[in-house]
């Protein structure tokens, strides 16, 4: 893998990382409890353990190594199938409200330490002076360089209003320097939104949380109150990790007809084989009147673009395909994630769960996310001078164990990979004078691009793409009937085998 970089989100929040959550009791009770047990391994593991517990060097605790058995078995199955102990099933119900407790940085891994890719506003963090491109150092005077960003993580998650001392180098800096920075519960803003532009609106979905539906509905409401005749909509999924199932079902059906089909599902169990429509019994996460019933009319037929790039996932890849397939939308951008998985919560106690895939996603069209992603229509870099971090994240197809995908594996263009050298000097160079861009920002290039496209204008595309600099298609998305193909029964083909 040389040096990717993995955006891990947000200190303290861990991410849902895109899982479509549905949360049911015991796993025991599920169809696979009836296949008959492997005694002679089964046997070969009670083995092993009294060994560990008779011939170990130490005495060895019951529950942690009982546990660890657990998550060592979960956790080979692919990179979303996680043993979640008391702790982390807690930090995971914290993280589907939105809330959690940390230090408000977005960060990235660079040579050994953690970069700050961005400070949440007003966060401990922000507060304390910490800025985009900080590298943190030291974490309690204990050196970053040798860790694993998830181990760097943990580290600097804690209680409310404890604190943790960061070793911070700045570029420019003579020295580093220390600062305490003090744990706090932080609310991430799900959803944000203005006019970019007279006649142009942005809407941004940072992450599709419980109460992603009624913001976005809010926002909109409001655009729509203050600009009546608004010509072109951003929506901008760009490093959002996914979330709730339901919430990217509500916010595809805000610009789509009623009734379309979102999203499909197929697995092993009979539930796992589904299809979910833009209705409200599909996307209500509370009882009560259907959060998108007020929505203005011209919010189906408004000219969109949804700009994405490889931070964008799952629940984000599943908004993004739907109003692609339905040629709602031109997705902009660069090569989304790729996670196209779904992970269901099976609770084993009270206080403990297993996130288990469970099922694969597809498109209205039947296309498979998993390990591909959402090719964009029109491919364009995230500055003017190349496509920054996105070119060295880590997607899906990287990670071991995943799921594979016979569409993305044919697929060449997709499976090449620089070689270890070219890689380790391409990596350095992006990350020498890489500044995070402020997405909605006046020096936002791709949404500089989205609005050229939205006015007929140049769009500067990727400079990996042959058409490079090409003009705007002249009838823009919204404009168009919607595909005769694709009807509200339509099923997704069945992935090769």
């Amino acid at each position: 893998m040389g040096k990717k970089l993995k955006n891990l989100g947000l200190i303290g929040l861990g991410m849902v990382a895109g899982v479509a959550v549905s949360v049911q009791y015991s796993a025991l009770a599920q169809k696979g409890g009836d296949a008959p047990l492997p005694l002679d391994e089964l046997r070969q593991l009670a083995d092993v353990y009294a060994l560990i517990k008779s011939d170990y060097v130490e005495k060895v605790d019951d529950k942690k190594l009982l546990s660890d058995a657990i998550a060592g078995m979960v956790n080979s199955l692919d990179p979303h199938s996680v043993y979640l102990d008391q702790k982390d099933f807690a930090e995971m119900r914290e993280e589907v409200q939105g809330r959690f407790v940390g230090l408000g940085i977005e960060v990235a891994m660079e040579d050994g330490y953690v970069k700050i890719v961005s400070p949440i506003e007003d966060s401990p963090a922000y507060r304390a002076g910490i800025k985009a491109g900080d590298l943190i150092t030291r974490i309690d005077n204990v050196p970053v360089k040798g860790l694993s960003l998830d181990d760097a993580i943990k580290r600097m998650r804690g209680e409310p209003h404890s604190k943790v001392m960061l070793t911070i180098a700045r570029r420019g800096a003579d020295t580093p320097w220390v600062v305490p920075v003090e744990r706090e519960e932080i609310k991430v803003a799900s959803v944000k939104a203005k006019m970019i532009e007279p006649g142009y609106a942005w809407l941004r979905i940072n992450q599709f949380q419980e109460e992603t539906v009624d913001d976005v509905a809010d926002k909109l409401k409001d655009l729509y109150a203050r600009n009546p005749n608004i010509k072109g909509l951003v929506l901008d999924l760009r490093n959002d990790p996914g979330g709730l199932l339901p919430s990217a079902i509500g916010v595809s059906a805000a610009f789509l007809p009623a009734n379309d089909v979102i999203v499909s599902t197929k697995g092993q169990l009979a539930e796992s084989n589904a299809t979910f429509y833009g209705r409200r019994e599909f996307y209500a996460v509370k009882p009560g009147a259907d959060p998108l019933a007020k929505l203005p009319a011209a919010l189906k037929t408004v000219p969109m673009v949804v700009l994405v790039n490889t931070g964008s996932a799952s629940a984000s890849e599943i908004v993004a395909g739907a109003l692609q397939d339905y040629k709602r939308a031109i997705v902009m951008g660069s090569q989304t994630f790729g996670k196209g998985s779904v992970q269901t919560l099976r609770q084993l106690t009270p206080d403990t769960a297993v996130k288990l895939t469970t099922a694969r996603y597809f498109t209205p069209k039947g296309r498979s996310i998993q390990a591909l992603g959402i090719v964009p229509d029109l491919k364009v870099d995230e500055t003017p001078e190349g496509d920054g971090l996105n070119a060295v994240r880590v997607r899906e197809a990287d990670l071991d164990h995943h799921l594979t995908n016979d569409a993305a594996d044919s697929k060449s263009a997709n499976a090449k990979r620089r070689d270890e050298l070219e890689e380790e000097q391409f990596t350095m160079a992006a990350l020498k004078n890489e500044k995070p861009v402020e997405f909605g920002g006046k020096d936002d290039f791709q949404l500089t691009q989205a609005l050229n496209h939205f006015k007929g204008l140049k769009v500067q595309l990727a400079k990996a793409d042959p058409d490079e600099d090409k003009p705007a298609p002249a009838k823009l998305p919204g404009q168009e009937p919607k595909p005769a193909e694709i009807k509200d029964d339509a099923k997704p083909s069945a992935p090769k085998r």
